[in-house]
């Protein structure tokens, strides 16, 4: 079980007073100000003492700087620590500490979804050297996701990584849809170069249509406003740049690495 907490948009919850702001739905269902029925004000309460674990302990909350990700904030502030005499130490919480479990996680993630879709792929070609032609332009994807994160300044957090799972995918998709055609084509008798070229004009226009309806779906995401929006904001430019980046190399590099691939491993006939 885990815990939910919820608050309102920054603006409305900085100062106490914010609290008139905020309506609750009455018995007969219209909304009533708070002011029209609390007031508030300042107690001072008995000392309470902070344990963790069994150990005495001093709660920090936080968030990082402008212009700094929460890794980077998380890694100095152990740095600090290992500074302190003996008998301190620190525990992280929270979203904190999902984010130190879910980065060490990171890795093996992408290494496993890389696998996955190498071995769909080498299924489907029934070939384990054209697989490699799809899978080189997975990085021209993760390159334009990290470039628009950055642009826009924000974190390398874990709503980032789930949206770079699945740029992964998605820029795939862009490849197969080129060297699918082009294989087959070329398995055919076509000569393998003007296989490739054809295989480009007859599908730039479903790469498009298909990308540009991608990119136009996540656009809310990447500027939606109000609460949560951070994580939207991570997730949305993430796959956007991805997307945008692997549409527009991939049709100039995916028949490149296609070809390429299959000079270095020929096509072997089928027996009869």
């Amino acid at each position: 079980m885990k815990k939910v907490y919820v608050q309102a948009a920054a603006p409305y919850r900085m100062l106490p007073d914010d609290i008139n702001l905020w309506y609750v739905r009455n018995k007969d269902g219209g909304m009533v100000p708070f002011s029209a029925f609390a007031t508030s004000r300042w107690e001072t309460g008995s000392p309470r003492l902070e344990r963790y674990n069994g150990y005495s302990a001093v709660e920090i909350v936080g968030e990082a700087a402008p212009g700094v990700s929460t890794g980077t904030a998380m890694d100095i502030m152990e740095s600090l620590v290992k500074q302190l005499p003996n008998g301190f130490g620190l525990e992280w919480t929270a979203m904190s500490y999902q984010e130190r479990l879910s980065g060490a996680q990171a890795p093996a993630l992408y290494a496993i979804s890389l696998l996955v879709v190498f071995l769909c792929l080498a299924a489907l070609y029934e070939s384990w050297s054209v697989p490699f032609s799809v899978m080189l332009v997975v990085p021209l994807g993760v390159i334009g996701a990290l470039l628009a994160t950055w642009m826009r300044g924000l974190e390398n957090d874990v709503y980032f990584q789930v949206g770079l799972l699945t740029v992964i995918g998605l820029s795939a998709k862009n490849a197969i849809l080129i060297v699918e055609f082009a294989n087959e084509m070329n398995q055919k008798g076509h000569d393998l170069f003007e296989a490739t070229l054809h295989a480009c004009r007859q599908r730039l226009r479903p790469i498009l249509m298909t990308s540009l309806a991608f990119i136009f779906g996540v656009l809310p995401m990447a500027t939606s406003t109000g609460a949560g929006s951070g994580g939207q904001h991570a997730v949305g430019t993430g796959v956007m740049g991805g997307m945008i980046s692997a549409t527009i190399l991939a049709i100039y590099f995916v028949p490149l690495f296609f070809v390429l691939v299959r000079r270095r491993f020929p096509l072997k006939p089928r027996p009869e």
